[in-house]
C-alpha cells in the first residue's frame, strides 16, 4: 500500500502477541533493529541467558512476548505494523532513563508505564504516534486500568526542531493533549507525566 493511501486508511491497533510478532519483527528489521539493534529490550530486566548483539536482543524480545511479559500496542496498516507503543508494569519495564534521579524523587510506582514509542519512517508526522499511545491506554483499560506514567521529551522551551527519530517517547505537548498531567522534570530534557486510566466497561454480549 502506498504511503498516500495509508494516510486515508483506517488503522487498527492490536496487542503485541505471538500472533502479531511477525509484523512487529518485520518492522524492526526494516529499521535495522531500532536504535542499534535493541529490539525495544532496553527497558526490560537483563537476562543472564541473553545472547550478544542484535540477534540476542531479537531472541530476548521474542522470549518475553512468548512468556507474556512484553506488551505493546501495534498500529497496523492491514497486515503491516507501522508503529508501536511499549507499555508494562514497573516489574516488566524497570529500566528507564535517569533512573537514579527518578527513584530518589518518586513517591511510589505507577501501575503501568509507557516507555517507548516508535513510528515507521514512512508514516512520521502524520499523527500515528498519538494513535499508538491511545492504543496502549485502551489496552491498559481492558486490563483493568490504573495509574500510567510516561517519560516524554520536554521541548516546551526548545526552539530548534528535533528529528522525530530521536523522540523515543513522544513530547510533553502530545501527552498533555491526551490528558496526561505534568509531574516533574527528569534529566535534562525529559519529564514524568501521569494519567489515571479507568477500567474498560465490558461489552454486553447479545443473547
Amino acid at each position: 500500500m502506498s504511503t498516500d493511501a495509508a494516510v486515508d486508511a483506517i488503522l487498527e491497533v492490536r496487542p503485541l502477541t505471538v500472533e502479531t510478532w511477525p509484523a512487529f519483527d518485520a518492522m524492526v528489521v526494516r529499521h535495522n533493529g531500532i536504535f542499534g539493534g535493541c529490539w525495544c529490550t532496553w527497558f526490560h530486566p537483563e537476562r543472564h541467558d541473553r545472547a550478544p548483539g542484535a540477534e540476542g536482543s531479537r531472541q530476548m524480545k521474542r522470549q518475553c512476548v512468548e512468556g507474556g511479559i512484553a506488551h505493546a500496542a501495534l498500529v497496523m496498516d492491514g497486515d503491516e505494523a507501522i508503529a508501536w507503543a511499549e507499555f508494562g508494569t514497573p516489574s516488566e519495564l524497570p529500566n528507564i532513563h535517569h533512573r537514579k534521579q527518578y527513584d530518589a524523587e518518586k513517591v511510589g510506582d505507577p501501575d503501568y508505564r509507557i516507555t517507548c514509542v516508535f513510528v515507521d519512517k514512512r508514516y512520521r508526522r502524520k499523527g500515528v504516534t498519538e494513535t499508538a499511545i491511545k492504543g496502549a491506554l485502551e489496552l491498559i483499560a481492558k486490563d483493568g486500568g490504573g495509574v500510567v506514567e510516561a517519560y516524554p521529551h520536554d521541548l516546551t522551551e526548545q526552539t530548534k526542531k528535533l528529528s522525530s527519530s530521536f523522540l523515543y517517547n513522544g513530547t510533553r505537548r502530545l501527552y498533555e493533549r491526551l490528558g496526561f498531567t505534568y509531574v516533574r522534570p527528569k534529566g535534562m530534557k525529559n519529564c514524568v507525566m501521569s494519567i489515571t486510566v479507568p477500567p474498560a466497561v465490558p461489552t454486553a454480549t447479545p443473547n
